[in-house]
């Protein structure tokens, strides 16, 4: 009875290091007597125990490794700190166990290496206005160098690039400055479309006012010219009338002078500014002109 637990024991065993269950985004590197036998995947897998063993488990997944802080020289001589993250992703992982002792310390030697060549060959402002550039240059140079290991360089990023304490201070001054010139700039531009927009407002306003001036004297004169017309046809209607009358009752010349002389002074009471005569009425005033002087002379005697 003990013999048979002790037996089961061992099966149990036995099984436990021959049953491999491999997660999903990982794979098992397995060596048969200190070979490299074959790859696992996922799922179940089935191994000799003493013969197979589990070299290394690799997974698959995009993984991010941070790089440490490095000093730099630029090209104009200023040494900068920049810091920097690689992604990557492990595409052989027999490549990945076999062809270098530490994938991570590989991809961090290189990038340091990497960096400072680029930055060495850039002035500082460059630096600072050409992070896609760089970051492009490093995958370009990592992913070359990483594909005997492996590895793929899917992206670097430039997380922060740290100059010198009294560089930062001339620069944020220069930033002062140049924030203070453009303020400068956008509130002279501001005063110089307010002055235009109120004086394009004030030449409107003098148009308008020029134009409405002009159709309040051209309404004042047509009205006057419509009054003058009015009153001089009432007045002709008037003379049409009196002549009307007199032709009807047939009068003679001495009644006809004397009708026509009233009706000239209605006419010279009207408000136009002139008064046109009729031929007859011209011969009535010379005769009363004539009476006139009779009258002076018998007054003398």
């Amino acid at each position: 009875m003990g013999f048979l637990l002790v037996l089961l024991v061992i099966i149990l065993i036995i099984a436990a290091m021959s049953i491999k269950i491999v997660k999903q985004s990982e794979v098992y590197i397995i060596e048969r007597l200190g070979k490299f036998y074959k790859v696992a995947d996922a799922g179940l897998t089935i191994i000799i125990p003493f013969f197979d063993h589990v070299r290394s488990v690799v997974s698959l997944k995009q993984q991010t490794m941070d790089v440490p802080p490095q000093g730099v020289i630029t090209k104009d001589n200023v040494t900068i700190t920049i810091d920097t993250v690689v992604f990557y992703q492990i595409t052989d992982p027999a490549k990945a166990v076999y062809e270098i002792q530490s994938l991570k310390k590989g991809i961090e030697y290189l990038a340091i290496t990497t960096i400072r060549d680029i930055i060495g060959k850039m002035d500082l402002d460059e630096t600072f206005s050409s992070r896609d550039g760089i970051n492009n240059k490093l995958r370009v140079v990592l992913d070359e160098a990483t594909d005997r290991w492996g590895c793929k360089i899917d992206r670097v990023e430039i997380k922060d690039i740290t100059p010198p304490a009294d560089i930062r201070d001339a620069m944020e001054k220069e930033m002062n400055a140049e924030r203070n010139k453009r303020a400068l700039i956008l509130e002279s531009e501001a005063q110089r479309q307010s002055a235009i927009t109120i004086a394009e407002g004030k030449k409107q306003a003098a148009i308008l006012e020029a134009e409405a001036d002009k159709e309040a004297r051209i309404r004042r004169a047509a009205g006057e010219a419509q009054a003058i017309r009015e009153v001089a046809d009432a007045k002709a209607k008037e003379i049409q009338m009196v002549y009307d009358a007199m032709k009807k009752a047939n009068p003679n010349d001495t009644l006809v002078q004397l009708k026509s002389l009233e009706a000239l002074q209605e006419v010279a009471k009207g408000d136009a500014n002139k008064v046109f005569i009729p031929f007859e009425a011209t011969s009535a005033l010379s005769s009363l002109g004539a009476i006139k002087e009779v009258m002076k002379e018998k007054e003398n005697k």
